[in-house]
């Protein structure tokens, strides 16, 4: 491999007088090309930025498309037509020893154009080039000379073994910060690291306590069957989850249990089950954190990974003929790598609409928790100013609305969150105002008949309006108590959310509302952890709180992971839900030391 570090850089300096030689065009030469190359190489990477396919005409010939590319050193590769090669007739061919082979494609350079020179320190050449052609070549190396391609290993990702043994392993891979309120994906990736002929079968439960899964729960559940692979080969299946929107730093993702057998007629064991990894929970963007991620690789870390000096178009299986080689398979995928070019941005996001979607997970409901300082007494938070939002909705009434028929708006997002919110609508209409000799809007609260005699359009209606206190939204119900010939009610909504904590919020009606845990009794050894998740009964899910009762009896998260103390003993955890206080429920931790009945 060449030396690719183009930098730094130099540059002449002209002044009155100075007398420029061949070096000195060199230089400014080396100077330009060296500057875009080092862009070329930061800014696009090494790869194929169109076209350059490989296709096999018959046993002895190959064809290659026109297309570009740039080398590891940042020079661009331009085939501009597509050349047509015997097998035989390629650079590298009287050399291979063996049958797998690659071939690739370099940047060259020729001396074209020769032209008479008058050469004063050398009287027998009277001829020089005059130009430089910048081309390319293509030639054959063995797979196996191929170095291996080094990457830095990232903080990115972070890694946890579910299962490992002689013949598979199991890793569970995920981002190490996710981004609160978005999906994120992790990986269960299955390794065969042995050449024995087995099949894996691994069934586990992850519990993710601060992420919802599609299904609304807080577990992962990873089904492998059967799995057959070639020793070196690994299979990735994907879990997507929307991390919940909680102000807690970071969270757990924990085993909960797990079984595994390594051929379809071999005993189902248990699987260890001593499998936690930490996750960091940040309010950035997911665009900001891969940006923040890739834009931290300095310049030493990128000359360590960086590519060759030369492009890989296609692997080729070739047999031995007593006469020649003959071409068995030619293979591109997961050869060729290829540039993201800005220009086919466009084409590439309507392709990705294909594959790309995000409506089934989206919808899964996230309950927020909020933060909490562990071993702290609850106390009433200081009385705050209410927040009050406002906006117009609309009823559309249809043809030939009538008196006592009800209609209804759509539901309304009054931007309050969820919890106790006050909600009420005002009829909204114009009238002529005498005083400005003008028309000018106007809105009743309340009944408008009141408003009768001074207001001839002013429609008659009973309005109720129901909370969706959990949702932070709210719709609107309109009867009509007389005959109108209108085809729309307009009103003006005003919601107002008052502190937490307060009175009205206590008094709450909850009306056969409940909560329970998951597994409401456990048995923990002194420092193992558990997540208490939570069934909700006759309601949506909402935020939920944890707590602990006594003091010095281990730690809770805000996500429901409990931690036990050194010491046995039995440990009450107070679990509530946080816009309704009254709705709560009891776990318990039974502590025992390990080794001990």
């Amino acid at each position: 491999m060449n030396n690719n570090k183009l930098y730094p850089f130099e540059r002449n300096r002209y002044y009155a007088g100075k007398m420029l030689t061949s070096a000195d065009f060199q230089a400014e030469q080396t100077y330009f090309n060296n500057k875009r190359r080092f862009l070329n190489s930061v800014m696009y990477g090494a790869g194929i930025v169109c076209g350059l396919g490989v296709f096999s005409l018959d046993d002895l010939s190959i064809l290659v498309e026109s297309g570009v590319a740039i080398d590891g050193m940042g020079r661009e590769i331009v085939i501009d037509s597509s050349v047509v090669k015997k097998l035989s007739a390629i650079d590298g061919f009287e050399t291979l020893r063996s049958s797998d082979v690659s071939l690739c494609l370099s940047y060259e350079e020729k001396e074209v154009h020769t032209v008479y020179s008058v050469n004063q320190t050398d009287p027998d050449k009277n001829y020089e080039y005059n130009r430089i052609a910048e081309g390319y070549r293509l030639f054959l190396m063995d797979k196996e000379d191929i170095p291996l391609s080094y990457e830095m290993e990232s903080e990115f990702l972070v890694k946890g073994i579910l299962f490992e043994d002689n013949n598979f392993r199991v890793d569970f891979i995920m981002p190490s910060t996710v981004c609160r309120g978005r999906q994120v994906k992790a990986i269960v990736r299955v390794t065969k690291l042995s050449s024995v002929d087995l099949k894996l079968t691994y069934h586990s439960t992850l519990q993710i306590p601060a992420f919802n899964a599609p299904d609304g729960s807080h577990e992962i559940y990873v089904n492998i069957d059967n799995l057959f692979l070639e020793p070196g080969k690994s299979k990735d299946f994907d879990f997507w989850m929307i991390t919940q929107d909680i102000p807690a730093p970071e969270t757990n993702i924990i085993l909960k249990s797990g079984s595994v057998s390594a051929s379809e007629n071999a005993e189902v064991v248990a699987a260890p089950a001593n499998f936690t990894i930490r996750v960091l929970l940040s309010d950035v963007s997911p665009r900001d954190l891969v940006n923040t991620e890739i834009g931290k690789v300095n310049l030493e870390m990128k000359g360590i990974g960086s590519h060759g000096d030369y492009i890989r178009l296609a692997d080729l299986s070739l047999v031995r003929t007593d006469q020649a080689y003959i071409i068995e398979e030619l293979t591109e995928s997961n050869v060729k790598h290829y540039i993201t070019s800005p220009s086919q941005e466009m084409l590439r996001e309507g392709y990705m609409d294909f594959f790309v979607k995000n409506a089934d997970i989206s919808q899964v409901a996230v309950a927020a928790v909020p933060a909490m300082q562990e071993e702290q007494p609850k106390s009433r938070p200081e009385p705050q100013a209410p927040q009050i939002s406002t906006g117009v909705l609309e009823i559309p009434l249809g043809e030939n609305p009538r008196r006592g028929e009800v209609y209804y708006s759509g539901e309304i997002m009054h931007g309050l969150g969820k919890g106790n919110v006050y909600v009420d609508v005002g009829y909204e209409f114009i009238n002529e105002d005498t005083t400005i000799s003008s028309s000018a809007k106007s809105t009743i609260f309340g009944n408008p008949e009141l408003f009768e005699n001074e207001q001839r359009n002013v429609v008659n209606a009973e309005t109720a309006i129901r909370v969706l206190n959990d949702k932070g939204s709210f719709i609107v119900a309109a009867k009509l108590l007389e005959n109108v010939d209108y085809l729309m009610l307009t009103y003006r909504w005003i919601a107002i959310k008052f502190p937490a904590g307060n009175d009205l919020e206590l008094m709450e009606e909850t009306g056969g509302k409940s909560i329970s845990a998951v597994t409401p009794t456990v048995v923990l050894g002194t420092k193992e952890s558990h997540f208490f998740g939570v069934e909700y009964h006759n309601m949506d899910a909402v935020s939920i709180a944890y707590e602990l009762t006594e003091p010095n009896s281990g730690e809770i998260t805000a996500d429901g992971i409990y931690t036990a103390p050194n010491k046995e003993g039995v440990y009450e955890i107070s679990i509530y839900c946080t816009d309704m206080p009254l709705i709560c429920t009891y776990a318990y931790a039974i502590v025992k030391k390990k080794g001990l009945d």
